[in-house]
């Protein structure tokens, strides 16, 4: 979190989301590390897909900005690579210990406190911290209360999603979110854009389904299925409609 967050003064928005929608590559690799698992070709397909999309924004980002930071890759790689090894390591304790999910939220957020505050308080900027805080209150206090509260929210939001509608609608729900994110920076914050930013973002989400659909293909087939039998269904009734006419 810590990386992912500093990452911000290196890279601009869009870019730091497309490589958090790329977790799924670490997470590959470190389950084949950690748990022994086994993946088909299609997983590696998508790793392949993500890669390049990955190498297009990055691309991108380097012809566009004029005060290009390899720095901010560095961090957000280290905070995805950290997040995967902490989401296998979880993973494994709750099929060990059989942990709720209450439990691995609560000791995962208390360590990272710890290590935070322990961080802040060698480097100094836990004094500058509160001091940037007492001379802006409304500003500082407000804004994390507010970011607090919508996380809080986003994350039951994403979880009773998953448990009434199931995985599919959840990711593309997210996906979707995460779309409209990138675009509304572009389109209100001035930046420069390249057609590589284009490609780039299309590759890693056609990926991200791509490995949605290998892991429930059922799902996926039935849900396509309703799609394309609602399309034809509206279809046949616009055109009684106009035979009507």
């Amino acid at each position: 979190m810590g990386f992912s967050t500093a990452a911000f003064a290196y890279l601009n928005y869009p870019t730091q989301i497309i490589f958090k929608c790329c977790k799924l590559i670490p997470v590959f690799i470190g389950e084949l590390i950690i748990q022994g698992k086994k993946y088909n070709c299609i997983d590696f397909c998508v790793a392949c897909l993500m890669s390049l999309g990955l190498i297009l924004f990055t691309l991108a980002d380097n012809q566009v900005s004029p005060n290009f930071d390899f720095r901010g890759y560095l961090m957000i790689s280290v905070a995805l690579i950290a997040d995967a090894v902490i989401g296998n390591v979880q993973e494994k304790i709750i099929k060990k210990y059989d942990a709720t999910n209450t439990e691995i939220v609560f000791y995962s957020y208390s360590l990272g406190v710890v290590y935070i505050f322990f961080f802040i308080l060698v480097n100094g900027d836990l004094i500058h911290g509160f001091v940037f805080f007492f001379k802006n209150p409304w500003h500082t206090y407000g804004y994390v209360t507010a970011f607090s509260l919508i996380g809080y929210l986003g994350i039951n939001l994403v979880l009773s999603l998953v448990k009434t509608q199931g995985a599919l609608i959840a990711v593309t729900v997210t996906t979707v979110r995460k779309a409209i994110t990138i675009v509304l920076s572009f389109l209100l914050f001035r930046k420069p854009f390249s057609m590589n930013y284009l490609w780039g973002g299309s590759i890693i989400f056609f990926a991200t389904y791509l490995n949605l659909y290998n892991k429930n293909r059922e799902k996926c087939k039935f849900f396509l299925y309703r799609c394309i039998g609602r399309i034809k269904y509206r279809k046949s009734r616009i055109n009684k409609f106009y035979r009507s006419i």
